[in-house]
This record gives structure tokens, C-alpha cells and sequence, in this order.
């Protein structure tokens, strides 16, 4: 392959906004020009198009605006995935949630992976002064580079998806603006794989810029098509002077067959692998095992967990490692590098930069254009979801982005949490889980249990605070027909025997009595027990997890449970952490509230990020449980779409002094003393600040608070509300 230049002489565009006569030095105030759909914001204003939460997409343009006629929409992988996730892969769902993303919007603009794609389609009309700037006329057919998360479409039909691609041909319409990078897609290439191109443009430029001859390459690619454009790339710097292996996990090649991906690959690479990236250990050493020698540079366009640990191993001391995206966790892999001992220069992504792709990636595709076709040609051939709507995929990215058998988290802390309880899952044994109340133990349980041998069996979950004690032994043992006055004639299944073959969670389980423990113990130890009134045993296989808000072993020292029984039960200890040492989670939790409670009532809305700060900072002595019960109310209570710092804040004021007194008991565990005066002085500022912005004036808030006006001022003023 022809080696050629790297040098390449980046377009001259000079933003059409520095075109404006009023944009000149020694102003004092300066305007920002419009010229990239400020006007175009809905909600909230203050925004810019790319954050807010709707733009204004009707149809007629302003002066600065142009209007396409859209013919192709290409989505970016992981807002693709997530659709196919949400909607179970069924074409009509997918259709009509993307439809509805739009709708409510006025933009295409995955409000879970925050990101969308670009378009192509052809120019329907220019305002006055975009014609005067613009290298394109009425007619041309154009793709815009810009992100969809910023520009206003409006889609009357979705004819069709691609998923081998993640496009979708429709009819509709989008808005540019001035500063909106266009560029014309030459007719010997096609379009569906150059919008792919495009989307790794920038890391493309850049892969070849760092390209030498005699190099060692490696590239964990995210599927084939990518990843014979990247070695394109190489190979147009490095030329045939150079080593490449591909490594693409097993989940990415979709419904193409390993031999056709080898046979594919062949015409490019030196080597090839297909393995699971998410065990990399393995993976390393079968690489290592056919290789003469790490390599000199790894290029990771993979964002399967596991992936910056092969990039890392794989990669030889002083070596170059490449991330495609900051989703491949590169801070992780610096961690693993420090931990082995190994020196890498590290590289992330670069900004797309306009001119880029008419004179470097045309010139890359039109040169392999043949072997591309060749390539979509077999995917065309494929099942659907070929290269895209990948499994594996998807399961990493609900799990990066916060989701685990519906756990939903941010927090690295509960991310080994989970991993811990997946861990402890496979084994069969008894489980303490220990934590706050509204933790989410629960959950914790839940996931055990779906991923145990008992899945297939019952979970019995019981509240032993709610007991009554002279019902506690025939509610876990059972009775015998007659045994006893009000006794059922057929008699009754505890709770040992419903849940036997799978799973008995007893919740505050320190709430039973020393009588009933010791009962309880019998059972662990022979598996077996009598009924109420009756003679013969009843054998029973049982894992028992137990929950409880104060520590057992605390309540062992304290004489309140039984010793023996506790190291019967203490096989594994689980221990969740209070919401408060687990802040980013509060921020995934509250999105995933937020969404479920609309849902439920059919309405949008969404947290702004002074709302998220609210939530974050504060500590949450109810935990999750009361995280949950408070987006609840905010749903109901706040009318705007928008839910604002000053909203949260209101709403925590109104349950704060629910909360003083169990705040008050934590604080005298950790410290010696109390200040009292600094204590109520601390709740009166935040009892006169709550009433002044409830009532929005001294004379109403000092009515609330039964003190007159002037006193109330003078509070105000020595707090300085």
C-alpha cells in the first residue's frame, strides 16, 4: 500500500460568526452571535443546544439557518445499543421510542447515553445570510458532522433500520446553522460505512499520524468493519513494513462466523484472535502464547470491562496505548500499568476538526472502497444486529452506566459491592447482610438469588419485627391440623417448608426471641424440625440470609442473640453502606427515580445540575428508600419540566426536621459532647430560610412562624438570609 505524507493542510474555515462587524476589540460587553441555534433553546434557556432538554424544530428557518431534507440518520453505537436494549430488539418499539425521544425534544438526543449521531440529506433551503457564506447550494446533498444532540429534526417516518450499521432511513427534515461543519460524501464511496468512518475520524488521523515502519500493532477492535478502517489507517502511514494482530471479542462479530471473520482479516493482518475480552487473563495468554513479543503500540476501540487490561498486558514497557474512547476506562488502565510496573505513553481521543475528513478520510476509504463494499456486502447478508446490536455489549454498558439486576449505582465502592455479591451468589451458603435501613439489602438479596443454584426456587422473605411471639413457632414450623384453638383442620406450612429448595430471608432478624433462636439454631444444624402438635420430622434444604439494621455481633455482646447462632449464620458477611459513603450513586439513583415515576404518570421532566448537587451533598439518613420517596414528591409537586436546585432544596427542607432527631443520636455516637446553642442556632437559620422562600415575604413567613415581622428581620439580618 502506497505510504503516503503525513503532512496534510487543514481547510481554511474561518467561523462565519467572526464575519459579524459588531464582534470588535475594546467592547466592553460582547453578544454571543447565533450562529450555532442558541435561538433555537426551549427549555431551559440558559442552556446551549448540545445540554438543553428541548429545542424549538419548526420547520421555518431564520436567516442564519438551513433546512435538510433528511434521506439517512446514523446513530452512534452505544445510543443505538441502548434503543435495541430498552425496546427488546423489536423493530416497532424502536421505531416508535425513537420517534417519541424526538417528539418530546425537538432533537434526536439518547437522554441515557447522552449522545446521538449524524445525518445526511440534501439542502432544502438557506436563509439570507447562510447562503452568502456557505460553499453549498439549494439541492446539494451533504452530511452534517455536527452531533445531533444539537441541531432540530423533525421525523415524519422511519422507512427502515440498518442494524448492521445503526442507521435508519427516513423522511423529515433537520436544521444547521452557520458554524454547523458540513461536507459533501464523494459518489464513489457509500455512505453507510463513510458515516461509520466518521464517527472515528479523529482517532483515525490520529492513529495515523503516530504510525512508523516497523512497528508492532495491536488493535481490540469493537468489530470487523471498524477494524479494517483503523488498519487502513495504520497501513497508509506504517506500509506493509510493520506487524498488525486484530483482537475482537467473540460477542463482536455479531452473526458472522469466526472462519469468515478470519478469511476476512486475512487480506489484512499479520494475526488474529477472537477471544472474550471480559476475561483477560486467559485472552493475554493465549495471545502471548502464539506471539513472539508484546507490542509496540495498542490502539483499544473496545469498551468491554477487561479490555484495558489486555491493552496494558499486551502492550510492551514504553510502549503507546490508544483509546478511542474515555469509555474504555483509561484511568483504570494507568492504575493496572503502576501496579505492573510498566511505563506507557497514553493517548484519548481528539475533537473532530472540520476539513479533516475531505482530506484524509475520503482519501482512506476511496482507497480500500472495494474491499468496504465487499465487507458490507456479507453483513447485508447476515441475520440483523450483525457488528451492532451486540449482548455482551449492552450488558457492559447498563453495568458502566449504573445497572445491574435492576441495582442501579455510580459509586466504584458499590460496584465492588456487586461484584463481591455475584462472587458470594455461586456459593451455597448462609449470608448475613448487614447495613442501615433503605440501603437497598433487598436488592442485595435479590441478586443472589437469581444468580444461586436456588434461582429456579422459592425466596421467602419474612420481617421477623412483625412476629408475634406467642405465633413465631407455628409461623416458621408449621402446625398439625387440631393442634391447638383456632388451629386450620388441614393444618399449615411454616415458612421453613414453603421455602424449601431455595432461599429463607429473615429481615431484623435480631428481633427474635433467645427461645425461638435457639429453635432456629436446631434447624440449621439437622435441617429438620417438627410441626406444631406434630410427631415426625420434616426435612428441609434451606440457605438462610439474614438482614439486621444494628450489627449481630453487636447484639451478641449485648446478650440480645445468641452466639452460636450467629456463627451458624455468619458464613459470609455482606455489608451495604449507607447512601451518604456512596455518593455517586445518589445521582444515578435519582435519574432512575425520576424516569420511573414519569413513566408511571406519563409526563417529563428532568434534574438540573444544580438539582443533582442538592441531592448529592445531602446525607440521607433514610438512605435510598427515602432518595426514592423524595423524587416521588418532587414529581408530583414541581409543574416544570426543569426540577431546580431551589426545588430540591425545598423539598429537603420539608422533611428535615423528621430527620433532626435520628441525625442528633448519630452525632452523640461520634462525639463526646453536644453544643447545644450551635445546634439551634444551626435549625433556626434553617427554619426562618425555608419560611422565606416558601412565602417569599417577612410578613407571611413571620406569620408561619408565629413571631412578629420585626423580629423575624432582625434574625434575618444577623444570619445574613
Amino acid at each position: 500500500m502506497k505510504n503516503d505524507t503525513k503532512t496534510i493542510q487543514m481547510l481554511d474555515i474561518t467561523p462565519l460568526s467572526r464575519y459579524n462587524p459588531d464582534n470588535r476589540r475594546g467592547m466592553k460587553m460582547i453578544k454571543i452571535n447565533d450562529t450555532f441555534g442558541l435561538s433555537r433553546v426551549v427549555e431551559p434557556k440558559a442552556a446551549v443546544p448540545v445540554t438543553a432538554w428541548r429545542l424549538d424544530n419548526s420547520r421555518e428557518i431564520k436567516p442564519w439557518e438551513c433546512r435538510i431534507s433528511l434521506r439517512l440518520i446514523h446513530l452512534e453505537r452505544d445510543c443505538f445499543q441502548q434503543f435495541c436494549n430498552e425496546c427488546g430488539d423489536d423493530e416497532t418499539k424502536i421505531i416508535a421510542k425513537i420517534l417519541d425521544v424526538i417528539h418530546r425534544r425537538g432533537k434526536l438526543h439518547n437522554p441515557f447515553t447522552n449522545t446521538a449521531g449524524q445525518f445526511l440529506g440534501i439542502i432544502e433551503e438557506m436563509g439570507s445570510e447562510y447562503a452568502k457564506h456557505s460553499r453549498f447550494r439549494e439541492g446539494d446533498e451533504i452530511s452534517c458532522l455536527t452531533t445531533m444532540t444539537a441541531l432540530p429534526i423533525h421525523i415524519d417516518k422511519i422507512h427502515k433500520i440498518d442494524y448492521n450499521f445503526g442507521e435508519l432511513t427516513v423522511s423529515g427534515y433537520g436544521i444547521i446553522f452557520m458554524d454547523s461543519p458540513l461536507t459533501a460524501i464523494p459518489p464513489e464511496i457509500q455512505p453507510d460505512y463513510t458515516m461509520v468512518a466518521f464517527d472515528e475520524a479523529a482517532n483515525l488521523y490520529n492513529i495515523y499520524t503516530a504510525s512508523q515502519r516497523g512497528m508492532r500493532f495491536l488493535l481490540i477492535g469493537k468489530d470487523l468493519l471498524s477494524s479494517i478502517i483503523y488498519v487502513s489507517a495504520i497501513k497508509k502511514s506504517a506500509g506493509e513494513d510493520c506487524y498488525i494482530t486484530v483482537l475482537l471479542d467473540e460477542d463482536g462479530i455479531g452473526s458472522l462466523t469466526p472462519s469468515q471473520v478470519a478469511r476476512e482479516l486475512a487480506f489484512w493482518v499479520d494475526s488474529s484472535y477472537i477471544v472474550d475480552v471480559t476475561q483477560p487473563i486467559p485472552a493475554a495468554e493465549t495471545i502471548l502464547g502464539q506471539e513472539k513479543e508484546p507490542y509496540d503500540m495498542t490502539i483499544n476501540g473496545e469498551d468491554l470491562p477487561g479490555s484495558e487490561v489486555l491493552s496494558v498486558i499486551l502492550t510492551r514497557h514504553k510502549g503507546k496505548l490508544y483509546f478511542t474512547s474515555l469509555k474504555n476506562n483509561i484511568s483504570q488502565s494507568n492504575l493496572i500499568a503502576e501496579s505492573m510496573g510498566k511505563e506507557l505513553e497514553t493517548y484519548v481521543l481528539n475533537q473532530f476538526v472540520a476539513g479533516i475528513e475531505e482530506q484524509f478520510v475520503f482519501e482512506l476509504l476511496s482507497s480500500v472502497s472495494q474491499d468496504l463494499e465487499r465487507l458490507a456486502e456479507i453483513y447485508r447478508t447476515q441475520a440483523k444486529g450483525v457488528g451492532r446490536t451486540r449482548k455482551k455489549g449492552i450488558a457492559a454498558a447498563a453495568f458502566k452506566a449504573g445497572k445491574a439486576d435492576e441495582f442501579i449505582f455510580g459509586s466504584p465502592a458499590t460496584e465492588a459491592l456487586l461484584g463481591e455479591v455475584l462472587n458470594i451468589s455461586e456459593y451455597d451458603c448462609n449470608v448475613i447482610l448487614q447495613g442501615e435501613t433503605g440501603t437497598g439489602k433487598e436488592k442485595i438479596l435479590e441478586i443472589i438469588h437469581k444468580n444461586s443454584q436456588r434461582k429456579n426456587k422459592p425466596c421467602i422473605k419474612i420481617n421477623c419485627a412483625t412476629i408475634q411471639e406467642n405465633l413465631a413457632e407455628s409461623e416458621f414450623f408449621g402446625y398439625e391440623g387440631g393442634s391447638f384453638t383456632g388451629a386450620q383442620a388441614s393444618g399449615k406450612k411454616g415458612y421453613f417448608e414453603l421455602a424449601n429448595g431455595g432461599i429463607l430471608f429473615l429481615d431484623e432478624v435480631g428481633a427474635l426471641s433467645l427461645n425461638l433462636q435457639s429453635k432456629l439454631l436446631r434447624v440449621l444444624q439437622e435441617n429438620q424440625f417438627y410441626r406444631v402438635g406434630g410427631i415426625s420430622p420434616i426435612n428441609v434444604n434451606v440457605r438462610v440470609i439474614c438482614a439486621n439494621n444494628v450489627p449481630l455481633r453487636q447484639l451478641v455482646e449485648q446478650g440480645q442473640f445468641r452466639e452460636d447462632l450467629y456463627y451458624r449464620l455468619n458464613i459470609y458477611t455482606v455489608t451495604v453502606p449507607p447512601l451518604r459513603e456512596r455518593r455517586e450513586d445518589i445521582v444515578a439513583l435519582a435519574k432512575a427515580f425520576l424516569e420511573q415515576f414519569c413513566k408511571r404518570y406519563g409526563i417529563d421532566k428532568e434534574f438540573d445540575a444544580a438539582a443533582l448537587t442538592k441531592l448529592a451533598v445531602y446525607d440521607w439518613p433514610g438512605n435510598v428508600r427515602e432518595l426514592e420517596n423524595l423524587v416521588h414528591r418532587i414529581v408530583i409537586s414541581i409543574r416544570e419540566y426543569i426540577v431546580q436546585g431551589e426545588d430540591v432544596e425545598t423539598m429537603l427542607n420539608e422533611t428535615i426536621y423528621e430527620d433532626l432527631v435520628f441525625n442528633l443520636k448519630r452525632s452523640m455516637k461520634a462525639a463526646v459532647s453536644l453544643d447545644f446553642n450551635k445546634i439551634i442556632e444551626q435549625q433556626e437559620i434553617q427554619l426562618i430560610d425555608y419560611a422565606l422562600k416558601k412565602f417569599g415575604s417577612t410578613r407571611k413567613a413571620a406569620e408561619f412562624l408565629n413571631m412578629s415581622q420585626p423580629q423575624l428581620m432582625r434574625k434575618k439580618q444577623k444570619y445574613d438570609l
